[in-house]
């Protein structure tokens, strides 16, 4: 847990007013011909961690993209607490990729370079640069240059660094796919304690486990449309449909 003196702690009094929910209304996305999200209508609400499951090809990525503002939807609209997504609320968000994306720099650099591009004064980054690589376990490492880490403290890099941006919304699309259980709990563990603090965590992820360790509510996509969106006890416990009852079983999903 953070150490409630922390600079990165002091993102409370930002999170008095998180820009939720986030409503998706008929949001449709199209690339190559080949329509990706099919008039997709879901409301997220909640500082709690949801999570997006779903077979492959089901649309999880390119809506997490959506969501972010990476991409624009061909169709529909998504709102935050009512508004479009405009540059003060996507720098109250941050995301980390499946694969980590680092700079050549140190890992301390890498953090930095975040910071200032957030526009935090250079007096001020050194304190945040340090908490967070404490935070993630990586203090020792401040000067070791980041691509040379391995794949899970490259992956606590990217959530620490994302971290370090205080979001009140985090985006994650399977962070821990390719990484050893070891890493896997560091990982988890770092998202409740984000949770914890009030950071809405909205995570993809195709690991059963995982989604039961720390999700509070699940949205499974089939063909680019929720087909079941509800609490993770009720969702683990009497799922709906039939392909969300096959995702679980271990079977195909066609």
């Amino acid at each position: 847990m953070l150490d409630p003196t922390s600079p990165l702690e002091g993102a409370g009094d930002r999170l008095a007013s998180p820009p939720l929910p986030v409503e998706l209304k008929g949001l449709g996305y199209e690339t190559g011909g080949k329509r990706v999200i099919n008039a997709l209508d879901a409301t997220i609400e909640t500082r709690r961690i949801t999570a997006i499951m779903g077979p492959n090809g089901a649309g999880k990525s390119i809506l997490l993209r959506l969501m972010h503002g990476l991409i624009a939807p061909t169709k529909g609209e998504i709102l935050w607490a009512g508004r479009q997504l405009d540059r003060p609320m996507a720098h109250r968000q941050a995301m980390v990729f499946q694969r980590p994306v680092l700079l050549r720099r140190s890992v301390a650099a890498n953090v930095s370079h975040a910071l200032g591009v957030r526009g935090v004064e250079r007096d001020k980054r050194a304190i945040c640069v340090g908490e967070a690589l404490r935070l993630a376990g990586l203090e020792g490492h401040a000067s070791t240059p980041a691509r040379v880490l391995s794949g899970g403290e490259q992956q606590r890099l990217c959530l620490a660094r994302a971290l370090s941006l205080e979001p009140d919304v985090l985006f994650l699309d399977e962070p821990t796919s390719s990484l050893d259980p070891a890493s896997t709990l560091a990982i988890e563990r770092l998202l409740l304690d984000a949770q914890r603090r009030g950071i809405k965590v909205i995570l993809v992820t195709h690991d059963v486990g995982q989604a039961r360790r720390l999700a509070d509510d699940v949205m499974f996509l089939h063909h680019g449309r929720v087909i079941e969106h509800q609490e993770a006890e009720s969702f683990f416990g009497d799922t709906q449909s039939e392909g969300a009852r096959a995702f679980l079983s271990g079977g195909l999903v066609l």
